[in-house]
């Protein structure tokens, strides 16, 4: 008996988390939603914008056409975007956000629960032109084809986890570091693992495989604070073919200092994730 009573109370405490959950989006006006996002966003230090933005039902909002910049220009543009909260873990009492957005012909989603820190992600046919960060914050061409998964968990100190990244007929140009400028080269593949541990990341060799040239970068960031201001400890090498070489030449003389041997360079990144820097 007193086992169907706690089964009762559990029911109706679930019952009314879930109501109060619907009434808040059913009640609570999509103008409001929306203005907490953008403080929200705008405390640090970003600009959302969208032509649309609605609920969608049962537990969620839904906007089109969303961008979202900083000083320097638009940094991320998603042609549809959603966000809500899954109906059976709300019964059990945990929260459980499932994003999904659409960025020129590909997907990305993601499910992050607030109260461990968990946040699993996925994304697939992403092409990288259609990601104004990289013009914007860093002035470079970038083409190509991602694909990325990954899964993280705990906060802070706590946190660990891995992501895979892989892009397929990379491009890359007009990309500095700091300002030095580094080797325009197309890539058939780059692909790379970030793992974390500790609230401690580490670039595990991420590899480009180029027409000419085979470069690599590995080295550690700390993830465990604001991410745009985390300090870069990173390695980049570069191992161009001879006639790559004579083809930049002008570029690997600018380089030349970071020669460990012939024909293989080793630079020093750091600075911070937004502003890195060659040492």
């Amino acid at each position: 008996m007193k086992k169907i009573e706690t089964f009762r109370a559990l029911c109706g405490v679930c019952g009314a988390i879930l109501l109060l959950a619907v009434l808040i989006i059913l009640f609570v006006p999509v103008g409001e939603i929306k203005g907490a996002l953008v403080r929200g966003l705008e405390e640090k230090g970003y600009v959302l914008r969208a032509a649309e933005f609605r609920k969608s039902l049962p537990l969620g909002v839904s906007a089109r056409n969303v961008l979202i910049s900083d000083e320097r220009g638009t940094l991320l543009k998603l042609d549809e975007a959603s966000a809500s909260i899954k109906v059976l873990p709300l019964c059990i009492g945990r929260v459980v956000l499932d994003f999904r957005a659409r960025i020129g012909r590909g997907e990305v989603e993601a499910r992050y629960q607030p109260r461990n820190g968990n946040l699993a992600f996925h994304g697939a046919g992403v092409q990288l032109e259609d990601i104004p960060f990289f013009p914007t914050a860093t002035g470079a061409n970038v083409k190509g084809g991602l694909f990325l998964d990954g899964s993280f968990k705990g906060q802070g100190v706590q946190r660990q986890g891995e992501m895979k990244l892989d892009v397929k007929r990379a491009e890359l140009s007009a990309i500095k570091i700091g300002e030095i400028p580094l080797p325009d080269a197309s890539y058939s593949t780059i692909r790379g693992m970030f793992r974390v541990t500790g609230g401690r990341g580490r670039l595990e060799s991420l590899t480009f495989q180029g027409d000419g040239i085979y470069s690599r970068l590995s080295g550690t960031v700390p993830v465990a604070g604001p991410l745009a201001s985390a300090p870069l400890d990173l390695t980049l090498e570069l191992m161009p073919k001879p006639d790559f070489l004579e083809r930049q030449k002008l570029v690997f003389l600018l380089l030349a200092k970071y020669e460990a041997s012939p024909g293989s360079y080793r630079i020093p990144v750091k600075g911070a994730l937004m502003k890195p820097a060659i040492q």
